[in-house]
């Protein structure tokens, strides 16, 4: 039989979704799940975007623009220009997810056996699409106990060899729930300026931000490194539409547009039907994100609670997005996420919860933490967090 390819041997296996199948086996034995382990939020999508679904009146559904619609991309510029993020709609490219805008972005800067740099934990994807680039991932490594603040510019540095083409952050951050501050921005921007390398910023989480004292400092404001510098965003999250996959690369470098449009050619254009809905989201009112953003924080603040009611749980309270890794009183996190849902239940309820390994790139790091998701109502957070502290006791003494 003919083999598949080394890239395809080497591709790394999403430790978010690799315990799906156990978690289906569960739910046919007639458990409860609570999924802690995504970050699919349950808040309903904007309702102006829903009717502009609803309210289509096309003859035919027909190709659009490579880069996406222009009427799209030029709302989408008065956006971030309100956000003070201020880029034309020339500097957007429309892409099917910000899964396929980081895949563009690398693939036209990186060559064969170049380096990205990577704060780790980092969102996991991350290292298959660096794969996919022929792209080594170099991790710069954050820690727990000082909850995942930016590594120093000195480890950065030490991280740079003549193979290093580009640093790549998510701010705020997915899978610690870390938000760098304008000062950490501004030494990366600094960093990149001097060692002139490409600085990627994955965004998607922009509003998802708790204390009124931080805010969020995108890389496109940075002076002087225009031409370094790709954005990634995504409708996935703020507007609660992760299947209209739909998101963009935001840069004004023109050759990393020109290239990312050689790439678009494998799927021709973003998705027509979706970029209306996204189109008309732009319109969603200030109280609806008002509304989600007391939500999460709510969530936020009654899950760190309950996990620092179990003996042994170390957690650190985060600031943004609506994801944190917490560290657990077992030796092997990924044992533990498929006996939860193989041999475990209480009450005919189990969990299931995202190794951290999977986050981080460097063997041995990372093996009894997991990242949690607080994307379910208050109270289904609560009973999810219950059973978890029960199944520790059980699975230590097993």
């Amino acid at each position: 039989m003919p083999e598949i390819s080394i890239r395809g041997r080497r591709m790394p296996e999403s430790p978010i979704r690799k315990l799906a199948p156990y978690a289906d086996i569960a739910k046919k034995k007639g458990h409860k799940v609570y999924h802690l382990n995504i970050g699919q939020p349950d808040i309903k999508s904007p309702e102006i975007a829903i009717q502009a679904i609803k309210n289509i009146d096309l003859s035919i559904i027909e190709y659009g623009p490579s880069a996406g619609y222009e009427s799209y991309r030029k709302k989408l510029a008065k956006f971030y220009t309100k956000q003070d993020v201020k880029v034309g709609y020339e500097d957007i490219m429309i892409t099917t997810g910000g899964s396929e805008a980081l895949l563009f972005a690398l693939g036209s800067i990186m060559d064969p056996g170049d380096e990205v740099i990577i704060p780790e934990p980092f969102y996991a994807n991350y290292s298959a699409f660096s794969e996919e680039s022929s792209a080594k991932v170099v991790p710069v490594i954050s820690n727990i106990e000082s909850g995942f603040t930016l590594p120093t510019i000195e480890e950065f540095e030490k991280a740079i060899t003549p193979k290093s083409k580009a640093i790549l952050i998510c701010n705020p951050n997915n899978p610690t729930g870390y938000l760098y501050s304008e000062s950490e921005i501004k030494q990366l921007g600094e960093l990149v300026k001097k060692h002139d390398l490409f600085l990627i910023a994955d965004e998607v989480y922009r509003e998802f931000i708790y204390d009124e004292r931080d805010h969020h400092f995108s890389v496109m404001n940075l002076q002087g490194i225009e031409q370094n510098v790709i954005m990634i965003d995504s409708v996935s999250k703020r507007y609660s539409m992760c299947g209209a996959r739909i998101g963009c690369m935001v840069t004004k470098n023109r050759e990393v547009i020109a290239a990312a449009m050689k790439f678009a050619q494998a799927r021709l254009c973003p998705p027509t039907i979706e970029q209306i809905a996204c189109e008309a989201a732009i319109d969603t009112p200030q109280s609806y994100f008002d509304e989600v953003i007391v939500e999460y924080k709510e969530r936020r603040d009654i899950l760190i609670s309950e996990l620092n009611k179990i003996d042994g749980v170390i957690v650190k309270t985060p600031k943004a997005s609506f994801y944190c890794i917490a560290q657990l009183p077992i030796d092997n996190a990924d044992d533990f996420a498929q006996w939860l849902l193989e041999k475990y239940e209480l009450n005919g309820e189990t969990v299931m919860i995202a190794p951290a390994a999977g986050f981080y790139s460097t063997p041995g790091v990372g093996l009894n933490q997991v990242r949690i998701a607080y994307v379910l109502k208050k109270e289904d957070l609560i009973n999810a967090v219950r059973i978890l502290k029960e199944a520790i006791s059980v699975y230590n003494s097993k």
